[in-house]
């Protein structure tokens, strides 16, 4: 009977802890959409629309092995274009599955910071604070954000196999799984071949001798490097913006960008406005002191693990703890040191080397209270738990501050709002967009003839290749005729990073209805009058379809505002006629005509539809 009731209890704890796990979840998966609510991708352009263009215009095995290119990421292409396939012309689905993709990366944050700290709480705190980290920023707000996610994901993933082989005994199939996710990663960013040394590092301080485990890291490194040779010609990382590495690199500037990475571990934004959207020396007086104090009890965690090492009388357990504390600190600093060697410091680089941070916390408040009865939760929470939780409670605003004042203002938001603008008021608004020719007054946003030309074609449910699309520049609303149902008519609005759509307005201004029904399918009744704008040559040209039965002496009188009238016979089905006027003068044409379509099949007014009057200028 005991047994069984054990039993019993024992599985009412295990689904009440699965309850939790999944309540904790829940509430990750819920803040992640309400801290991003914010961020969309309508339209595609630099590095998005670039990667989009290769998968719309190349075979499968052309974009996943892009054999001769200056990068060689084959996993992170695999995984693109399965996503574009499945995403299809639904470009606004890239920020929710982004979304959901970190927020997968927070719910293994939370399962390992859980197993690290011995506490549910802890490993909570670890996945919300990844979440609400304005590190997201580019993992959130770009299609290539599955990149960073993807790589940060394994990243973790090698941390946490290197940290359970060097714990446990009997796990060098963990050690072997690292090895396997170190070789995978470097094909997803080359970045992360920085933490080859690792592998090296944790078998010396696992004082192993067993040489397949050695030949596993280091073939590993080598088989990745031989790939990478034979499929770009190089083995060296090229860097951010075009630049190569080997040709940039500059220990003193590296330094520096070293210094500017561990800042922003530590919430300070040390860099450039237009990398970060608010530098420190910007941030309000408020901001900045919740930052500080919330390092001021990082601080008192370090210090407090610190003293538990220098105190452990059992030398065994001081070894572990020295070991593990060395694996982070390690694994944090070959992140940082793989992302200072190019020409600048983004944040996103960083993010891996914060989430690495907030698991050595959670490992440190395990260690400090490890010894702990679970009964006695209290002494676990003072004054540890107060250490994790008051620095929650600091970051959380800072990070909320962080992405409504200083997102608008990093490098890529401004410029994806104006192509989010750009797929509103032509995709959204008219949908089918093949064989309309987009005119936009003025080109201030810069916006390249790849990305004209391209734009467009992510819409295109059939044939990617083709450019049905049209856009033209232009520099003034005269720089083109009578708007037909092809154009679209645009003018930038540079203060709010958007584009405005004005068709409707020029096509009303030149070309409107004075009475009388004039349609856009250009039907017009037996009477009615329009203003028509001349062009630069003031000729006027009018061509007039009757899609009916003549039966003789069909005529059509044209009054041109009150200098002339003409009356034109209807001698065939379609007659064209031309007027002169002033360049760019408003003319008004009066129409009369004295027949009218027997076959149509509704009347729109209290006059019959008559012909179809298609007006054109020069």
């Amino acid at each position: 009977m005991d047994k069984t009731q054990n039993q019993g209890r024992a599985r009412t704890g295990r689904d009440s802890q699965w309850k939790d796990h999944v309540i904790l979840m829940g509430i990750l998966l819920g803040a992640a959409f309400w801290l991003n609510r914010g961020i969309e991708i309508k339209g595609l352009y630099m590095d998005d629309l670039y990667l989009w263009s290769c998968y719309g215009e190349q075979s499968f095995l052309q974009y996943v092995f892009p054999v001769g290119s200056t990068r060689f990421r084959f996993l992170h292409y695999l995984a693109a274009w399965l996503e574009m396939m499945f995403v299809g012309t639904h470009v606004n689905w890239f920020v929710p599955i982004n979304i959901v993709l970190n927020t997968m990366v927070a719910w293994t944050m939370y399962f390992m910071g859980r197993k690290l700290s011995g506490s549910k709480g802890a490993g909570f705190l670890c996945g919300l604070m990844y979440l609400a980290s304005r590190l997201s920023y580019y993992q959130i707000g770009q299609v290539l954000g599955l990149m960073e996610t993807m790589a940060l994901w394994m990243g973790l993933g090698i941390l946490w196999y290197l940290f359970r082989y060097l714990n446990e005994e009997k796990q060098e199939g963990r050690f072997y799984a690292a090895c396997a996710l170190y070789f995978g990663v470097c094909f997803v960013h080359e970045r992360y071949m920085a933490l080859f040394p690792l592998l090296l590092f944790v078998l010396l301080m696992k004082k192993c001798r067993r040489l397949p485990m050695w030949g596993a890291a280091l073939g590993s490194f080598l088989l990745m490097q031989m790939i990478r040779f034979f499929a770009i010609g190089t083995v060296m990382p090229a860097g951010t913006g075009r630049t190569q590495v080997a040709e940039t690199f500059s220990i003193g500037e590296a330094f520096q960008h070293a210094l500017s990475e561990i800042g922003y571990v530590f919430g300070i934004n040390a860099g450039p406005d237009y990398l970060n959207g608010c530098p420190w020396g910007s941030n309000p007086m408020a901001v900045k002191i919740l930052i500080l104090l919330a390092d001021l009890l990082i601080a008192v965690l370090v210090i407090g693990f610190i003293w538990k090492i220098l105190s452990q009388k059992d030398k065994g357990q001081r070894g572990r703890l020295l070991a593990n504390g060395a694996l982070f600190v390690v694994f944090i600093g070959l992140t940082i040191a793989a992302a200072c060697v190019t020409i600048r410091v983004e944040m996103r680089w960083i993010y891996i080397s914060l989430a690495a941070s907030l698991l050595f916390m959670a490992y440190m408040y395990g260690a400090l209270t490890g010894e702990v009865k679970p009964e006695f939760y209290l002494k676990r929470f003072f004054p540890w738990g107060i250490l994790l939780l008051g620095y929650a409670v600091l970051m959380l605003p800072v990070e909320l501050f962080m992405r409504t004042y200083a997102f608008p203002n990093i490098y890529f938001f401004p410029e994806q709002a104006r192509y989010n603008s750009l797929a509103e008021v032509t995709h959204e608004k008219y949908g089918n967009m093949e064989g309309k020719t987009v005119y936009i007054i003025g080109n201030s946003y810069e916006v390249s003839d790849f990305t004209a030309r391209t734009f467009f074609k992510v819409f295109q449910k059939e044939d990617r290749t083709q450019e049905l699309t049209n856009v033209e520049f232009i520099s003034s609303v005269w720089d083109f005729g009578l708007v037909d149902e092809n154009m679209i008519i645009l003018q930038e609005d540079p203060d709010y990073d958007q584009y405005i759509d004005i068709t409707e307005a020029v096509r009303t201004m030149k070309l409107s209805t004075q009475y009388g029904y004039y349609y856009k399918d250009h039907w017009m009744d037996e009477r009615g009058c329009i203003t028509v704008m001349a062009g630069a040559s003031g000729i006027i040209n009018l061509e007039i379809m009757f899609p009916g039965i003549m039966e003789g002496g069909e005529e059509i009188t044209i009054t041109v505002g009150d200098r002339e009238t003409k009356v034109i016979p209807l001698t065939s089905s379609v007659v064209n006629t031309q007027i002169q006027a002033e360049p760019w003068e408003r003319v008004q044409l009066t129409f009369a005509f004295n027949f009218y379509s027997q076959n149509a099949t509704e009347q729109r007014s209290d006059y019959r539809l008559a012909a179809l009057v298609f007006p054109s200028v020069e």
